[in-house]
């Protein structure tokens, strides 16, 4: 009678170990991470993490798509919350700016900084990202031309310019804030975006 094979169950939880890559990758970015950086501050073997993950670009892929999911704020479900839509699109912004200065480790957005190190070249990292930015830009966009409606915000604007502008501060908030943290700055910043706003 031969012997029956059982499986043998992981040695580790997945789910917890692509959560600890994500904080990796976020606070080192992908390239200065290594295999054995990630073996280390995983705790598993290189042939579980391969079996497991596949390449150490898989494995950020995966570590993006958890940071969308759980980590960066969904723009979506904020702004179309009932009542006024001009009061949502500010305090997004004021959250924004709260999040830059409060960043003690100065990590800023995964997403910005997998933009600025992994663009042009990683195609598969751009088709996350323009997802990630096309659907802010939309959120921005649907509230905006919801104030407007509302007569919350003046006929004689763009809603969807507005939009696009709001946008592009933020991601610009998030670069300036990870670089040079000057809570006057970022706050005298969202001001001003709060102005054009009305």
């Amino acid at each position: 009678m031969g012997r029956s094979t059982v499986a043998r169950p992981k040695e580790f939880d997945p789910d917890i170990a692509l959560d600890r890559a994500l904080e990796l990758f976020w606070e080192k970015g992908y390239e200065a991470t290594s295999m054995a950086d990630l073996v280390q501050h995983l705790g598993i073997g290189r042939a579980s993490l391969y079996a497991t993950f596949g390449s150490k670009h898989d494995l950020y892929l995966k570590a993006l798509d958890r940071y969308l999911l759980k980590v960066d704020p969904n723009p979506l479900e904020f702004l179309s919350r009932p009542g006024p839509a001009l009061p949502l699109v500010r305090a997004l912004v004021e959250r924004y700016a709260q999040d830059a200065v409060c960043d003690a480790k100065r990590r800023g957005c995964m997403i910005v900084n997998a933009a600025i190190e992994r663009l042009p070249e990683d195609r598969l990292v751009a088709r996350r990202i323009e997802m990630a930015w096309d659907g802010l830009e939309a959120a921005l966009a649907a509230a905006l031309h919801r104030a407007q409606a509302q007569g919350e915000l003046a006929s004689d604007k763009d809603p969807r310019a507005l939009a696009r502008f709001v946008f592009v501060f933020l991601q610009g908030l998030r670069v300036v804030a990870k670089a040079a943290p000057d809570p006057d700055r970022v706050h005298d910043a969202a001001k001003e975006a709060l102005a054009v706003l009305g």
